[in-house]
Formats: C-alpha cells, sequence, structure tokens
C-alpha cells in the first residue's frame, strides 16, 4: 500500500500560482506513474493530469492545458503541480493519486492509492 501526503494549497487571488506537492512512501516510486485529480464542491471528482513513471510523458485536462504541469522528482520520491494562471474555477480540493501501472492513464479506477487532499481557493 502506498502512502501519500499532499502539501501546498492554499488561497490564491485569481491569476496567481500556486505548487502542489505530493510525498509517497510505501513501495518503489520510480515504478508507477502518479496523478492530480481534483473535486469542487457538489461535482464529481475529475481527472487534472498524470505523468508516467520516468516523466517524460505528461497528459492533461483541458481545462488546465498550457497552465499546469506536473513534474516528478524520483529521487525524492515526489510528485508536483505547478499551478499557474490560476482561475475561480480551479477552486477545489486537489488529490495526489499512485498509479497502479507504470505509463500514464487518466482513469480514475487505473490510481491505487490516494492522498487525504489538499484545497486550492482562487479568489476573484
Amino acid at each position: 500500500q502506498v502512502q501519500l501526503v499532499e502539501s501546498g494549497g492554499g488561497l490564491v487571488q485569481a491569476g496567481g500560482s500556486l505548487r502542489l506537492s505530493c510525498a509517497a512512501s510505501g513501495r518503489t516510486f520510480s515504478n508507477y506513474a502518479m496523478g492530480w485529480f481534483r473535486q469542487a464542491p457538489g461535482k464529481e471528482r475529475e481527472f487534472v493530469a498524470a505523468i508516467n513513471w520516468g516523466g517524460r510523458n505528461t497528459y492533461y485536462a483541458d481545462s488546465v492545458k498550457g497552465r499546469f504541469t506536473i513534474s516528478r522528482v524520483n529521487a525524492k520520491n515526489t510528485v508536483y503541480l505547478q499551478m499557474n494562471s490560476l482561475k475561480p474555477e480551479d477552486t477545489a480540493v486537489y488529490y495526489c493519486a499512485a498509479g497502479r501501472f507504470a505509463w500514464v492513464t487518466t482513469t480514475t479506477d487505473d490510481f491505487g492509492s490516494w492522498g487525504q487532499g489538499t484545497q486550492v481557493t482562487v479568489s476573484s
């Protein structure tokens, strides 16, 4: 079982930036894809971004493409989500997720472990 701990959320004005971090433990981090999802009040959890085991392949939701960047440092067992040009509609709880496989995927079922989430609030 993988343990995931997110950090870096907070309150920011529209147009601002935040960087989320997710520290993983419990298995060989570098063997698996990682992802970020988010859930806004009253809405279902949605895919945000994913990165493959080695960090060369990434995939983004259309709503964040060009504004968010996912990256990982395997030596630190950590995955990041750099969020720029934030909008009020980005307000949500953001969850880090550990993939069951090495390749990039956007499907919730392909992620076997989840963090507790970190709140991101963007004011207008």
